[in-house]
């Protein structure tokens, strides 16, 4: 399982690194460190999901699609709770990159569904 997601869990850092770049080029430090945050909140919930599927040991599909349900509503609480927390604590937070982070992060974490298992 980690296997699969170690080069995603790169290639979100490598965006998070360069929207962070492109941030602090358009609003300065706050701008940056927004983004890091958007791309660290996507990456913690990606994170978590990982853990709580790797560590169930299924047998049938349906017990897969119970866990996989219960791992995203999981990282969607904890990613939807952080936000919240960032937009309410961080006072010059930079939505846009906030955001901006946020969602490419996300959607490099839903490569790792179409990642082949090479063994």
């Amino acid at each position: 399982m980690w296997r699969k997601f170690r080069p995603v869990i790169g290639s979100q850092i490598l965006a998070t690194i360069i929207i962070a770049s492109i941030a602090a080029w358009i609003a300065g430090l706050h701008g940056a460190i927004s983004a890091v945050l958007g791309g660290l909140i996507s990456i913690i919930a990606g994170l978590v999901f990982v853990l709580l599927t790797a560590r169930n040991k299924v047998r049938s599909a349906g017990e897969v699609l119970l866990v996989a349900f219960k791992a995203e509503a999981a990282k969607l609480f904890l990613a939807i709770s952080l936000l919240l927390l960032v937009l309410a604590l961080y006072q010059e937070v930079v939505v846009v990159g906030l955001i901006a982070s946020f969602v490419v992060s996300i959607l490099i974490f839903s490569m790792a569904l179409f990642a082949g298992d090479k063994t």
